[in-house]
């Protein structure tokens, strides 16, 4: 009786309803239970054998031992025996208790300019949560352009790389947007979680995938990008923000149009009949919940000049050099200043524990750069695979399709990072070339991590929406990860040799 109730009170067009306390929870897998209950073992094993008993010919001891702890550190990563940011703590005692660096230099890595950078983003990012600027502007862009079903899905590509641009959790944006297409996919014929058609399916994916995606269009877009931005740092090369924005906007852009109609005509093809709305007062339900946010305040105006300064000064930071990091700290001052009455220090939320992994992933890359352990491993994979002959082209074709399809069975793409981009460096540096002309193309896959619920964050909480299954949600990445990379190998040939990313190919 309380279960029909229930569904009697259910109202698909209320966005309250689709918060994510009340989407079904999905339970540890019988993998997960095994490694939660025997990965620390499994972990010790790894490392004693890796570190002590199986010597590796072209490896020295320190190498070795850096090995052991690369190797252990990525199996609790990739298992989630433990949190990340524990993994992290441990890998960081171990650099130091067996020697490989010296403790101030393997702790100091908390504090990075990028883990600064990704603390001040989550600051400016939190006053525009706070004074509920983001739904507003999503609201409206809803309202104002989503006249029918092509609209629609353009308008979401719209709203998914204007927040890009403004949050870096790609979580956070994956909250902040499933009301709304919830909604929509009701109106279009599929309310609540328990039913769904192609039109929902394809609505639902295409957000997934661009909530992803579109954090490759900005220097900023993504924890892990900063991550790559570390690492290049460390191999002695910079990018601007201006150039990342040149090389991934015109993608993003390309690719969110062309998945589109991908999407709606070929991978789950939607009738026309699907395509007319079938559930009456969806929009005005928009209309409600835009109304009840009342004029524009005060405060949403001093968030959106204050992020409004800050991207202009990082977009024109090959002009006048100021770091990026300064900038957003400046930002980010202004902001919890008491004087300008936007944020206190309760308002803010900096995921720290990501901080922790990320300070971890950052030992890391220091520990494999004094063994020069990466340089060893690049060299006898280069030998292996022939790869000192291959061209240009080969080289970055391979490239990024194994760091796409990496995301097939990795489930952190921070980890794909960690693992990845220290080989396109080796790689270019033993062959002579210009690393960014390899590493840009690459860090532009980062955030293609959408087939399956595993992958991101994102993927998980969409997951839970009931709206496609593993099955479709892989066929639907599967084809999307295609495109993408034929995106990526037509702009090598194209507007990345206009902007001197790139020689060419031929």
């Amino acid at each position: 009786m309380t279960t029909n109730t229930s569904q009697q009170n259910f109202d698909p067009l209320d966005l309250n309803a689709y918060s994510l306390n009340k989407l079904p929870k999905k339970q540890l897998t019988k993998v997960g239970e095994f490694f939660k209950s025997w990965g620390l073992p499994i972990a010790v094993a790894i490392y004693v054998l890796l570190a002590y008993f199986i010597p590796i010919p072209i490896l020295n001891d320190k190498q070795q031992i850096m090995f052991a702890l690369f190797a252990t550190s990525l199996f609790l990563w990739i298992s989630e025996t433990v949190p990340n940011y524990v993994t992290s703590m441990i890998l960081i005692c171990g650099l130091v208790l067996t020697g490989i660096l010296k403790a101030k230099p393997a702790m100091a890595t908390l504090g990075d300019p990028v883990i600064w950078l990704n603390v001040a983003a989550f600051i400016l990012a939190s006053a525009l949560v706070k004074t509920q600027l983001v739904k507003r502007v999503a609201l409206w862009l809803i309202l104002r352009f989503g006249k029918n079903a092509s609209a629609i899905f353009l308008t979401f590509l719209g709203i998914n790389v204007i927040l890009a641009a403004f949050i870096n959790a790609t979580a956070a944006k994956a909250a902040l947007m499933m009301p709304l297409f919830m909604v929509i996919s009701a109106v279009y014929g599929a309310p609540g979680t328990d039913k769904t058609n192609n039109f929902s399916r394809n609505l639902v994916l295409y957000n997934l995938v661009m909530i992803n995606a579109s954090c490759n269009a900005f220097m900023t877009g993504s924890g892990a990008n900063l991550l790559a931005i570390a690492l290049l740092a460390g191999a002695g090369c910079t990018i601007y923000y201006f150039d990342w924005l040149m090389a991934g906007l015109p993608l993003v852009i390309g690719f969110g149009i062309i998945g589109y109609a991908l999407g709606m005509r070929f991978i789950f093809p939607v009738s026309k009949e699907d395509t007319l709305p079938k559930l009456e007062g969806g929009m005005e339900s928009l209309k409600k919940a835009y109304e009840d946010l009342g004029p524009v305040k005060l405060n949403e105006l001093k968030a959106i000049i204050v992020f409004g300064l800050v991207l202009l000064v990082w977009a024109t930071d090959k002009i006048h050099g100021l770091n990026a990091t300064v900038v957003a700290m400046a930002g980010a001052v202004i902001m919890l200043t008491p004087q300008f009455k936007l944020l206190n220090w309760n308002d803010v939320d900096v995921p720290w524990h990501l901080m922790i992994f990320s300070a971890g992933a950052y030992a890391l890359g220091a520990g494999l750069t004094t063994t020069k352990l990466m340089d060893t491993l690049t060299k006898a994979m280069m030998d292996t695979l022939g790869l000192a002959s291959m061209s240009y082209f080969s080289l970055y074709a391979l490239l990024t399709g194994i760091f796409i399809a990496s995301h097939f069975i990795f489930q952190s793409k921070n980890m794909r990072t960690i693992i990845f981009m220290p080989i396109v460096i080796g790689i270019a540096q033993e062959l002579k070339i210009d690393i960014l002309s390899l590493a840009i193309p690459v860090a532009l896959c980062i955030n293609v991590c959408w087939s399956l619920p595993f992958n991101a964050k994102p993927n998980a909480m969409l997951y839970g929406t009931n709206k496609y299954t593993m099955g479709e949600s892989f066929y639907y990445g599967f084809v999307m990860s295609l495109l993408y990379w034929a995106g990526l190998l037509l702009a090598g040939a194209t507007y990345f040799k206009w902007l001197g990313i790139t020689p060419g190919f031929f």
